[in-house]
């Protein structure tokens, strides 16, 4: 089991910038993927941003490509989220999870979560 806890989020202007970060611990041995989801009110839950853990492969969704970079400077201990050029429509839950295969593969599964991040962007 992993447990993993957001920080970071607030109240942004559109066009600011915010960072999130997930600390992660317990058994991270066998953690192939970290990644970002968010929820917006009425909405089903979205992957914004994934890492591979082991060669450091990015990818993001194309809502946020360009202005969100995800990044793990501590080896399946921490991953961030550097949010830069905020929009109302991000605003959002943001939820860390860990994936126990490849972020590309089909079949990963996210088995661990964050309890979740608010992130409220203003117009």
């Amino acid at each position: 089991q992993v447990q993993l806890r957001e920080s970071g989020g607030g109240s942004a202007q559109a066009g600011g910038s915010l960072r999130l970060g997930c600390a992660a611990s317990g058994d991270t041995a066998d953690v192939e993927c970290m990644a970002w989801f968010r929820q917006s009110a009425g909405t089903e839950r979205e992957r914004v941003a994934a890492i591979t853990t082991r060669g450091g492969h990015t990818y993001y969704d194309d809502s946020v490509k360009g202005r969100f970079t995800i990044s793990q400077p501590d080896y399946r201990n921490t991953v961030y989220l550097q949010m830069t050029s905020l929009k109302p429509e991000d605003t959002a839950i943001y939820y860390c999870a860990a994936g126990d295969l490849e972020c590309g593969s089909w079949h990963v599964k996210y088995k661990d979560w964050g309890q979740g991040t608010q992130v409220t962007v203003a117009a």
